[in-house]
This record gives C-alpha cells, structure tokens and sequence, in this order.
C-alpha cells in the first residue's frame, strides 16, 4: 500500500487570517510611527487637551471681564448724564438769579429816571421803546412807557401820536398808527396818570414797506405840562 504524502495544502482561511494581521501590524507600525513623531517634536494628546481646557477656561474669564466692563462703562455714563443734568441745573439757576438781578437793576435805574433823571429834565418824555417781532410776518408788537418826571404833584392826561417813516417801494411814506393796526383795534392812544404808564400796541406792516424810523408825540391836556416828540430808529428788540 502506497504512503500518502504530507499535505502542504493551500488553505484560504489560513492565508486571509495571515493577510490581515500583516495589515494590523502595518496599520499599527504606521500609528506608532506617528504617535512617535508627533512626541519628538514636542506634541503631547495629554497636554493638547489640557492646553485646550486652559484656554476655553481663559476665554471664559475674559468674557466675563468684558461683560464687567461693559457694565462700568454703561454705569458711568449714567453718572456722567447725572452729573451733566446737575451742572445744567446750575447754570439754568444761575441764568435766572442774573436775571432777576438784571431785572432790579433796571426797575431802579427806571424809578431814578423818573425821580432824579441824570439830565435834570423834568416834565413828559418816553422812557422805553421795544420792538419785538410778532407771531406772524409782519406783524410786530411795541411796548411804549411813558414818565412824568420831576414833577409828580398832578396828573397828566392827554393822547400819544404814532407815526412811522419808511420806503413803500423804494418811495418815501410815513403810516399812522391807524394804518398800521389791525382792523378790529381802537387806533385811540390816550393816556392819563401820575409817574409813569406802560402801553403794548400791535402793528401790521403794509407789504412792500421798509420803516426806518419811528416818531412819537406825547400831547399833553394837562395845563402847565409841556408836550413832548421824541424819534426812534426802527430796530427789532430796541430799548
């Protein structure tokens, strides 16, 4: 009987099982290869991802700081608006105890005027003459205070005249008070008292007209008180 030889058989199983780990070996040569490399040159998985936590725990703090800050800044411009609104309080204070100031100056410079002027006149005159512009175009307001000064032992009584001097279209004219009031007023002017009155008139300039100055007689009805002119150059806010 014939011997059988020793069987040296290919086996598939066997040569896929050895394929594969030779793969496994070569994947994990090349794994370690890189691991290696990257620690030679000084890169550490450990230490990334602590560095990692490092930073995102630093971006936190500084989040954190920004937000504070934005706070202060919001909290010292409402200190700044505060100290702005007390400073205005003060000047505004201010602005008025000037003016009141201002306003008694002129109350005593008005009473010395009609007690003991400094020209030592006596007699009627036009203490104050104010132009202001009224709400509508050309419209103005005038606020006339006439005196009687030095001379206080009697009432004075009598009428003004109003007469304004301009260019109506390049041509010279002069408008009296009746002209120049709206319709519905009383172009009437009388006046009686024993210091001083104060009137406000309202005037309308006709269209076209430029007035340049203003003429004011003060007739007076009372026998040993002497009338008076006095003139006045237009200017808006005059004194």
């Amino acid at each position: 009987m014939a011997r059988r030889p020793a069987s040296n058989s290919y086996r598939p199983e066997m040569h896929a099982a050895v394929k594969a780990a030779v793969v496994l070996a070569i994947v994990l040569s090349i794994y370690l290869s890189f691991e290696f490399g990257r620690i030679q040159s000084g890169f550490n998985v450990v230490h990334a991802v602590t560095e990692r936590t490092d930073l995102e725990t630093t971006i936190a703090e500084l989040e954190d700081r920004i937000v504070a800050l934005k706070e202060e800044v919001a909290l010292q411009e409402t200190h700044r608006e505060v100290d702005r609104a007390a400073y205005r309080e003060v000047e505004e204070s201010l602005a008025q105890l000037e003016q009141k100031i201002q306003e008694q100056r002129d109350a005593i410079a008005f009473y010395r005027g009609i007690i003991s002027p400094a020209d030592g006149g006596r007699g009627l005159r036009v203490q104050d003459l104010k132009l202001t512009r009224g709400p509508q175009d050309r419209q103005y307001n005038v606020k006339l205070v006439l005196v009687q000064v030095m001379q206080h032992d009697r009432s004075v009584k009598g009428e003004v005249d109003f007469r304004l001097e301009g260019a109506q279209d390049g041509v010279a004219t002069t408008y009296t008070l009746e002209q120049l009031l709206p319709a519905d007023a009383d172009s009437n002017w009388p006046f009686q008292f024993r210091y001083f009155q104060d009137f406000n008139k309202q005037l309308i300039l006709p269209p076209g007209f430029e007035p340049e100055r203003i003429n004011i007689e003060v007739r007076s009805r009372t026998r040993s008180i002497a009338s008076v002119k006095q003139s006045f150059l237009w200017q808006t806010g005059q004194s």
